[in-house]
């Protein structure tokens, strides 16, 4: 799913500069791609174009823009769900000139957190 950001958005800006697909705008600026605009999708907070969005994936194992969000308001939108080869394809036709593996970094590929329990109880299996 491509990221969103929600109206919690304060306008700070740290998410602008750590997408690296250009995806991010101030509200009420029109955005552009292939060197076509379309019409700022919000006009009072930063957004995100769906269409410009990869989740990072080709070059982080997380969406940049939601780990330096103070408010945590870059969250993924539940109205627009994407694979990770649709989005993979993504980073590949907007960065032509990039080589990106079949396996590259990604929210997807990112281990679970374990839990305590489960990791304990794990350890004391290997070691059992």
């Amino acid at each position: 799913m491509a990221t969103t950001i929600t109206s919690e958005c304060i306008n700070c800006g740290a998410c602008e500069p750590e997408c690296p697909n250009t995806a991010i705008y101030a509200g009420g600026v029109p955005w552009e791609l292939d060197g076509a605009t379309g019409p700022a999708i919000a006009q009072d907070i930063y957004f995100i174009v769906p269409s410009k969005c990869t989740e990072c994936v080709g070059f982080f194992d997380h969406e940049a823009c939601a780990a330096v969000c103070p408010v945590d308001c870059c969250i993924p939108d539940p109205a627009n769900v994407e694979s990770e080869s649709v989005l993979l394809a993504r980073a590949r036709k907007l960065h032509p000139d990039e080589t990106f593996p079949d396996d590259p970094p990604s929210r997807f590929r990112k281990p679970a957190p374990a839990t305590g329990a489960v990791a304990s109880g794990a350890e004391a299996a290997a070691n059992g």
